[in-house]
């Protein structure tokens, strides 16, 4: 969040200078930082999408449900998401399946998942996609913002 700053009176030896800060200088740019962090926020959803792995779709909308575009943090909120984005396989302890009884924790195996789609859907997704599209989304924010 941008403030205006005061207006000031600078006395040198060589003489007096004024600050005088337009009024409306905050509101100008703190609309234009509202409106590209907004970008930022839909552009990551946008361009993680081919990236998340995809059985039902449920996994890629809820980035669209629980993100509040303009708030500067997207988030997959789906009981496996966090499971699928690290991509270790976790087991039961007891019977060594994929599927765990009722309030049993699984265990990390250190074997990665396989993916539908992989290479491009797997694990990692955001990091993936920001190593591939972040010059993309830089530069679109700096379009806004008005850096050129």
């Amino acid at each position: 969040r941008i403030n205006t700053p005061l207006n000031q009176i600078i006395q040198t030896a060589q003489g007096k200078i004024s600050l005088i800060w337009n009024p409306d200088l905050a509101s100008v740019w703190n609309e234009r930082y509202v409106r590209a962090q907004k970008y930022v926020d839909s552009e990551v959803i946008r361009l993680c999408g081919p990236y998340v792995p995809f059985e039902t779709g449920t996994l890629q909308r809820s980035a669209l449900i629980a993100t509040t575009i303009g708030s500067g943090e997207v988030i997959w909120n789906a009981p496996y998401a966090k499971y699928l984005y690290y991509g270790n396989l976790m087991v039961s302890p007891t019977t060594g399946s994929s599927w765990a009884k009722k309030g049993e924790r699984k265990v990390l195996t250190g074997r990665s998942l396989n993916y539908n789609g992989a290479p491009k859907r797997g694990k990692l997704w955001f990091e993936r996609m920001k190593a591939d599209h972040k010059q993309d989304i830089l530069n679109g924010a700096r379009r806004i913002v008005g850096g050129g």
